[in-house]
C-alpha cells in the first residue's frame, strides 16, 4: 500500500515557476514508476511526466518538454515536478500516481494522490 500526498500548487503568473512535491508513505516507494498527471476543467486527465523507480530515466509529454522536469528522491520518498515557463493552458489539478510498470496509461496506475491545483494567470 502506498499513500501519496501532493503539495506546492498555487496561483502563478504566466512565465513563472512552481515546484510540486509528492510525498509517499510505505517502504516500497522506490520500487514504483511514478507519474504526474493533470486534469483541466471539462477535459480528460492527461499524462504529464513519468520517472523510473531508480530515477535514471524519465518521460515527458510533448506539451511540457523543455519546460517541466521530473525527479525523485527515494531516500525521502518524494517525487517532484519542476514547472518553468508556465502558460495559462497549464492550469489544472495535478496528481501524482504510482505504477508497477512504466506506463502513460491512467488505468494502469495503482495509487493516486488527491491532487493539487495549479492556476496560471495571463
Amino acid at each position: 500500500q502506498v499513500q501519496l500526498v501532493e503539495s506546492g500548487g498555487g496561483l502563478v503568473q504566466a512565465g513563472g515557476s512552481l515546484r510540486l512535491s509528492c510525498a509517499a508513505s510505505g517502504r516500497t516507494f522506490s520500487s514504483y514508476y511514478m507519474g504526474w498527471f493533470r486534469q483541466a476543467p471539462g477535459k480528460e486527465r492527461e499524462f504529464v511526466a513519468g520517472i523510473s523507480s531508480s530515477g535514471g530515466s524519465s518521460n515527458l509529454a510533448d506539451s511540457v518538454k523543455g519546460r517541466f522536469t521530473i525527479s525523485r528522491d527515494n531516500a525521502k520518498n518524494t517525487v517532484y515536478l519542476q514547472m518553468n515557463s508556465l502558460k495559462p493552458e497549464d492550469t489544472a489539478v495535478y496528481s501524482c500516481a504510482a505504477a508497477r510498470i512504466r506506463t502513460v496509461i491512467t488505468t494502469l496506475y495503482n495509487y493516486w494522490g488527491q491532487g493539487t491545483q495549479v492556476t496560471v494567470s495571463s
